[in-house]
């Protein structure tokens, strides 16, 4: 099924990291910075991401006995200290996730580098480490960011989409593991709806949106793969969705053989077996 097969620890059957952005009301304070404040719908329902929805989806880890992967942009973690304090609390990661979700593709490498410092430098403030992670705003990452990470000695991007197993990239600086997401696990096309930067989906309810994130699971599990949904507070994060997951999550659990853990631990583990990955060269 796989080209490049790998061994998961304690002989578990596959990998998987439930994901989540959050993003907050940095997307529409990038999307309309002259007048972004005058948006309150849209600001609320950013705000509601790490105010109303990640306590729920914190306790639902606590119980269930998860440690998770969250990605925040700089700007975020500066501007919701709580939450930061709240996900570090349940032994969680934190990854880097750029300054205010802006699009590499909008400024220059010179203004991207400095971007990137700034957010670097509020999770070594706030977090009291580098993050060892990072994911491009809407996947945009760039070559010269790669290099970057590579740079900084990150272990992993989540960004690029080459293969359905975590894989190696090089480029003439060095390597970095890419954990390798998805449109097809990704909540942004069931449930987005969101008039201010063009991006209205025909929302789907609950079970109907969640369902073909489980089915990729079902595909992943019986091919011995990698799972790894890319959710976000402000959509998956709400009751009724939520509850779906929940229920999703704890079925999947009872099978026991399915390694739940931080990307941070997942990459390490590629890493550690960096002769069996596929590699895609970049420049």
């Amino acid at each position: 099924m796989f080209l490049h097969p790998i061994k998961w620890p304690h002989g578990k059957t596959c990998a998987a990291a439930i994901t989540f952005d959050i993003d907050a009301d940095s997307l529409i304070r990038d999307a309309c910075r002259d007048d972004a404040e005058l948006r309150l719908q849209p600001i609320s329902m950013g705000r509601y991401g790490p105010t109303v929805a990640v306590p729920r989806i914190l306790e639902t880890y606590r119980r269930l006995g998860l440690t998770q992967t969250f990605f925040m942009p700089g700007w975020v973690m500066e501007n919701y200290p709580k939450t930061v304090e709240a996900i570090l609390e349940g032994g969680h990661e934190i990854g880097h996730h750029s300054w205010r979700h802006e699009d590499p593709m909008g400024h220059s490498d010179a203004e991207e580098a400095e971007l990137f410092e700034r957010a670097l430098e509020v999770h070594v403030k706030l977090t009291g480490r580098k993050p060892r992670g990072y994911r491009a705003p809407v996947y945009s990452i760039t070559p010269a960011m790669v290099d970057r990470l590579i740079a900084h000695e990150f272990l992993y991007d989540s960004s690029m989409m080459a293969d359905e197993l975590p894989y190696l990239v090089k480029t003439g600086t060095g390597s970095i593991i890419e954990m390798p997401p998805h449109w097809g696990t990704d909540d942004w096309p069931p449930f987005a709806h969101f008039a201010e930067i063009d991006y209205l989906m025909p929302v789907r309810s609950p079970r109907e949106g969640i369902a073909p994130f489980f089915e990729e699971f079902e595909a992943m599990y019986e091919a011995g793969g990698f799972w790894m949904p890319v959710l976000h507070p402000f959509l998956t994060g709400r009751l009724a969705r939520w509850r779906e997951m929940e229920r999703q999550l704890e079925a999947v659990l009872e099978r026991g053989d399915v390694w739940f853990a931080p990307l941070e631990q997942i990459a390490g583990h590629a890493r550690d077996n960096s002769n069996t990955l596929r590699t895609e060269v970049i420049g």
